[in-house]
């Protein structure tokens, strides 16, 4: 395995492959991950620096702003490199009050999805996370059912998960082909955590076991906003050791514990990409990995 690309959806007609590093855009927008950003400028530079770095993989929703990392995004690459992949998510939406809702009936996903479309200039999404929210009254077979239905029509290519338990993405696997998960993982989160806007990330190592055994690439979110707030001299130790920051070396840690890890991290300052974008020339040793366990 080529372990600096990934490759999504491998068994199927129209499997991709990307750089093993992607961005997610969510930072992008304005406080509270709400309205426009703080320097506008800088996020559109942001974007387009990602594909000069040879960045592939770009991680957005709907409700990040709201619209707001859509429109970034449209503005900053359209017309899209061909082999750019933009991944978004439905299930979730914003109230005025800034709060985080369910929004997973059926209609209300094919509402996203249509608004997805519009947004990103986009006649079909190559992938789509159904993101599972806390509070939900609709059976999860029931939305995972109308995504794998908006496949059948050629609005979605791929269909993945996110925020999901081991037995919702055992579910999701029997009703159709599940392309990747993107649940919060890292070397301090492994397990399961609350979330800022009230919400579980389920059973870290358990769904990467599943994802490892059926070459799912999972893409783990908030990798670096709880592992700062967790200090770990452990981290530390091999930084300094490297020269490098603590969040460069969790990065790297993401990068050589899985070949089907597949990093998103985000950021607001050009400054923070650039250095985040180094953490892929570190090469951690097998001995480095046992002191980090």
């Amino acid at each position: 395995m080529n372990t600096k690309e990934i490759t999504i959806a491998g068994e199927s007609n129209h499997s991709l492959t990307v750089k093993r590093f992607g961005f997610g855009t969510m930072r992008l927008t304005g406080e509270g991950i709400w309205g426009e950003p703080a320097n506008r400028a800088e996020a559109l530079q942001i974007l387009k620096r990602c594909i000069t770095s040879g960045i592939n993989f770009i991680d957005t929703a709907d409700y990040y702003g709201e619209d707001v990392t859509n429109r970034l995004i449209a503005e900053a690459l359209y017309p899209y490199p061909k082999d750019l992949v933009i991944c978004t998510k439905v299930g979730a939406a914003r109230k005025p009050d800034k709060s985080w809702i369910p929004f997973n009936r059926p209609e209300n996903l094919r509402s996203s999805i249509e608004n997805n479309l519009r947004t990103l200039k986009q006649e079909q999404i190559t992938l789509v996370h159904f993101r599972v929210m806390p509070g939900s009254t609709v059976p999860f077979e029931e939305s995972m059912q109308a995504m794998f239905d908006m496949q059948k029509e050629g609005k979605i290519l791929h269909v993945g998960v996110s925020n999901v338990s081991p037995d919702e993405l055992k579910t999701a696997m029997a009703i159709g082909n599940i392309a990747t998960v993107e649940n919060m993982y890292g070397h301090a989160q492994r397990t399961s955590l609350k979330m800022a806007h009230g919400g579980d990330s389920r059973g870290g190592e358990e769904v990467l076991t599943i994802c490892e055994e059926h070459k799912i690439p999972l893409i783990p979110f908030f990798t670096l906003v709880h592992a700062n707030s967790k200090k770990d001299e452990r981290i530390s130790t091999i930084a300094k050791k490297y020269n490098a920051t603590d969040a460069q070396i969790n990065l790297a840690w993401l990068l050589h514990r899985s070949p089907w890890l597949l990093p998103i991290p985000g950021t607001s300052s050009l400054q923070h990409f650039e250095e985040n974008l180094k953490a892929t020339e570190i090469k951690l040793s097998e001995e480095d990995m046992k002191f980090l366990e």
